[in-house]
């Protein structure tokens, strides 16, 4: 068996722990009817904030982006040297009230704080923005018509809104309802504000105190100026080295049921959705079963038999356009609009950051997706028009095939495992030639960290001078270990080439590992590149 051979892995009928085992941090969950929606932390990737849909809480799929793009800003979009690596959109509240969508997120390069709406979830979403910045912030309607966000870190206020919710309402409630006094880590944050049964509800995550671990606490008052009390309910690891499930939304099926949809930091491939049973028998609520996270578990399902579609996926960039009918600007309309969100891809890919699509083109006749360049790179992190996937845990393989025709001296395309710490094989061309390389980016301390050097190795001449290639990836983060490894095919056989890359999760990019394709210039803009044939392949 080759380096890049896997087995797909099968669904089960009943639920398995962790959920999609893919990077979806910061989640809130809410229920409209038989069907809960998702939404997630999508940082610097476009378009962006997605909202994810299920009937049994097990089985999820991509519903919708609340934007294509945010404010096009030289960081969002790749100019001048700026990114928005590490900041963009997080750790949104979702929320549904009398007929009407709500998802409210801040973003931490432009520092303030914005409101999508809609009345179908799919869109048309309106953006607007309230005045102030409210860091992790959850929505509450009260029963009273007031509206109220919880927000802060170790410092939990209480905001009363306007009903039209652009701004602070003058005279109304603004409290601190509960500190994390003296944390000398991470404190109270992550805020999901409920009222159940007459009760009002917080809930935060935050580390603790002797060690890194993240805990769930909750605190629970009679009205909304009233004393806040409770503590950690819930401090569990699945046994999964050492790091705690915690921070997420709780949601309550049609049958009365509640469960909590939380993460749980995963290396790597990042931090990934835990589905954990909570149980309100007194006022603070319990967690799992008998404090521990279920492996198993099973939950009504509202549409059995129904076929989700994967959350990541191979593409032979073509259409079905019997199916999907395209506009003559070429957008698509009706379902497709869910099936192929990104600008029309596969709504499985975000760009790394804003893209600029006239530089760039899908021929679903040829089953290709090209792109041109336009500026000069560094890097692989300055390239636009990079498109990504989320890499899946434990292992996976990514191939694609690359035709580097177009491409001029000095020029890369490729694929790659994104993040702060990245690696990279890539075809480029020389006077003399077509090359494949492989690139990384080793960090230059422990921690976190944010510098990085980059190193290149084993630059190939290749025997096939047509400038097409097949290069691929294979990644493990199995028990956190993190590593991925580069080859290229020739002749019918994969080559390993350069040495193993280990990929780190880190507060620069703030991401799990993605897939992603790309062509960027080293020495002058104007080449191009097109791919073909990608495949992801789950392995167990």
């Amino acid at each position: 068996m080759d380096m890049f051979a896997g087995k797909n892995e099968m669904n089960s009928m009943v639920g398995i722990n962790p959920l999609m085992r893919l990077d979806y941090p910061d989640p809130d969950v809410i229920r409209v009817g038989d069907t809960y929606y998702m939404v997630s932390t999508t940082m610097h990737f476009m378009p962006g904030c997605e909202i994810l849909g299920s009937y049994n809480l097990k089985d999820w799929e991509h519903v919708s982006f609340v934007y294509d793009r945010l404010d096009s800003t030289p960081g969002q979009c790749l100019e001048d040297g700026a990114h928005i690596y590490g900041k963009g959109m997080w750790a949104a509240t979702l929320r549904y009230h009398k007929g009407e969508f709500y998802v409210i997120f801040v973003a931490n390069d432009t520092r303030t704080t914005y409101l999508y709406r809609a009345t179908d979830i799919r869109g048309p979403w309106r953006k607007s923005t309230i005045e102030g910045f409210y860091h992790d912030c959850s929505l509450l309607f009260d029963d009273d018509d007031r509206v109220y966000l919880a927000y802060g870190n170790k410092e939990i206020h209480i905001q009363e809104l306007k009903k039209d919710l652009t701004g602070p309402l003058e005279g109304g409630l603004h409290r601190i309802a509960v500190v994390d006094e003296g944390h000398p880590g991470l404190g109270y944050e992550g805020c999901h504000f409920y009222k159940i049964k007459g009760k009002y509800y917080m809930f935060f995550i935050h580390s603790l105190r002797e060690c890194w671990r993240r805990v769930e606490a909750c605190f629970v008052a009679d009205s909304v100026d009233g004393e806040f009390k409770g503590g950690d309910v819930f401090n569990d690891d699945r046994g999964y080295c050492g790091q705690g499930v915690a921070q997420g939304g709780i949601v309550d099926t049609p049958e009365g049921e509640w469960f909590a949809v939380m993460f749980q930091d995963s290396g790597a491939v990042g931090r990934i959705p835990i589905l954990v049973p909570v149980d309100f028998e007194g006022d603070l609520p319990m967690f799992g079963r008998e404090g521990k996270v279920p492996e198993y578990f099973d939950t009504p399902d509202g549409r059995p038999g129904y076929e989700y579609t994967p959350l990541v996926s191979g593409d032979d960039f073509k259409m079905n356009k019997e199916k999907y009918r395209l506009q003559s600007d070429g957008t698509v309309v009706s379902e497709a609009d869910r099936l192929y969100g990104t600008f029309g891809l596969k709504s499985c890919w975000q760009f790394n950051h804003e893209p600029v699509l006239e530089l760039t083109e899908m021929d679903c006749e040829a089953g290709t997706w090209s792109v041109c360049t336009d500026r000069l790179c560094s890097s692989l992190t300055q390239a636009p028009n990079t498109i990504t996937q989320r890499m899946i845990y434990p292992r996976g393989t990514y191939e694609v095939l690359v035709d580097g025709q177009g491409l001029q001296i000095g020029d890369y395309a490729g694929i790659a495992a994104l993040q702060g710490a990245w690696g990279m094989i890539a075809l480029t061309r020389k006077a003399d030639g077509y090359y494949v390389v492989m690139q990384n980016a080793v960090p230059e301390a422990d921690g976190f960290g944010y510098a990085y050097k980059v190193a290149e190795h084993a630059c190939c001449l290749i025997q096939n001078q047509e400038g097409k290639v097949r290069l691929g990836i294979r990644a493990d983060f199995t028990e956190m270990k993190d590593t991925a490894v580069f080859g290229y095919e020739e002749e019918g056989e994969w080559h390993v080439h350069g040495p193993e890359h280990h990929l780190k999760f880190g507060l620069d990019h703030f991401t799990g590992c993605r897939v992603a394709l790309f062509v960027y210039s080293a020495k002058q803009p104007g080449g191009r590149a097109a791919f073909a044939d990608f495949v992801y392949q789950i392995e167990a």
